[in-house]
């Protein structure tokens, strides 16, 4: 399925000044997510951008007794590398100044996602690598392409929300995030390509 670029889009990266103005829902535990719809400006630029400049791979991951594909093509953007968009570069650096009282060191890492169609997913989770399961970290996430659902539910159980991210929007999981809850972004029926990048502090992966 080919994804519907924006109908009126404007055209070319653009001069914005990003200002970060999320509506904020707390969770339980000191868990808190931040929602702002249509954030990212020139999506359709960077979704394009994204698809052809990204060097995209897919991953093997050993589950259970077998070997299996990793349902998405993955790239990261380490500490000092370029980002392919202007765009990109400009959000990254406009999260990292408004959560800096909170997270107290700049977005440093962009993990790149390409969900290909409704067949690609990812399993329930929590980003603690390099943190452990003691210290609060955050997770800034910018969506292009088809509306997919973000899904997070405690850790231990409890029931479940769901948060659509559409084309251009910013989701940001922070304060206990990603020691208390899991989040996952499951399969779908239907649904066109759609890609995200998660901007990381420099301990998380």
């Amino acid at each position: 399925m080919e994804f519907q670029a924006t109908l009126f889009a404007e055209e070319g990266p653009s001069a914005t000044v990003l200002t970060p103005a999320p509506q904020r829902r707390l969770l339980t535990r000191g868990a808190w997510v931040d929602v702002q719809q249509d954030w990212l400006p020139s999506p359709d630029d960077v979704f394009a951008t994204l698809v052809t400049d990204v060097p995209w791979r897919a991953e093997r991951r050993e589950m259970y007794d077998r070997v299996v594909d990793v349902p998405r093509l993955v790239h990261t953007y380490q500490v000092g590398a370029p980002l392919p968009h202007p765009v990109l570069t400009q959000a990254r650096e406009a999260l990292s100044r408004h959560y800096a009282p909170e997270l107290g060191e700049p977005f440093v890492t962009a993990g790149c996602c390409y969900y290909r169609d409704g067949s690609d997913s990812v399993a329930w989770h929590g980003d603690t690598i390099g943190r452990g399961r003691t210290q609060d970290t955050m997770v800034a996430i910018v969506s292009v392409g088809d509306p997919r659902r973000l899904m997070l539910r405690p850790r231990g159980g409890g029931s479940s929300i769901s948060i659509t991210m559409g084309h251009g929007d910013l989701v940001v999981m922070g304060g206990s995030c990603q020691r208390t809850w899991e989040h996952a972004v499951p399969k779908v029926a239907h649904a066109g390509p759609r890609l995200s990048v998660q901007f990381r502090p420099r301990h998380v992966f």
